[in-house]
């Protein structure tokens, strides 16, 4: 069988995660590139190949160099061109984009609700495009009607939309009835014995995810901070 790079010949050979090559690989790598020739596994023929590469890394390679874990005349012989992408929650087109990759999946035919938009699209997105695409793919699923709601977000995600800067509380705190008051401090007892897991106090309460979302947006609760 055909190696990658042999693959590549007359192509592009495309390096995720170069980073992480071993050193022994790195030494290999480098020599394809200078000779432009590889040696198959159990040959003892070289063969002649044309690539173009581009690879990719999350890590700093000067310091992999700096740690010795990393080959330096590798890193300048790869670096002739470097572009830096940005984190998904730095994008300025992230309403466009959560639209392509809703289509991507095959699902064009979706929408999504105002509220639930609004969410994805303030959400920070730590795992980047593999969380957004993972998000949209199970939520298009669990929606019904061809509508993605708040509710069929993952409750972390949904939940973010009550903490800072989420809706304001529709009634005062200080023009709250007894009844109102009780059912807040109800509501936030159950959401802190459940650590937080709107999905598990919901079914502690007896109600729907929706419908516990909309008293917590009711009574101004807003999801704890991690520093919290």
């Amino acid at each position: 069988m055909k190696g990658k790079i042999a693959q590549a010949d007359g192509g592009t050979l495309f390096l995720d995660e170069i980073g992480d090559m071993p050193l022994e690989l790195q030494t290999r790598l480098l020599r394809v590139l200078e000779e432009r020739q590889v040696q198959p596994l159990g040959s003892d023929v070289s063969v002649p190949v044309d690539i173009c590469l581009i690879s990719a890394t999350h890590c700093d390679l000067l310091d992999k160099i700096a740690q010795g874990a990393f080959r330096e005349d590798l890193y300048y012989r790869i670096n002739g061109l470097t572009l830096a992408l940005p984190a998904l929650r730095e994008r300025q087109d992230k309403a466009e984009l959560i639209r392509r990759v809703l289509a991507a999946e095959g699902q064009a035919d979706v929408d999504i609700a105002e509220d639930a938009f609004r969410v994805l699209s303030n959400y920070p997105w730590p795992g980047n495009l593999r969380q957004l695409r993972n998000t949209l793919r199970t939520a298009a699923a669990l929606c019904e009607g061809g509508l993605i709601r708040l509710e069929d977000l993952d409750h972390e995600i949904a939940a973010s939309a009550l903490a800072e800067g989420g809706e304001p509380p529709s009634v005062e705190p200080d023009q709250a009835s007894p009844l109102d008051s009780a059912e807040r401090q109800a509501l936030i007892d159950e959401l802190s014995r459940q650590k937080w897991n709107v999905s598990r106090a919901a079914v502690a309460l007896g109600v729907s995810r929706n419908t516990l979302y909309r008293k917590m947006r009711k009574h101004g609760i807003g999801y704890p901070r991690p520093d919290q």
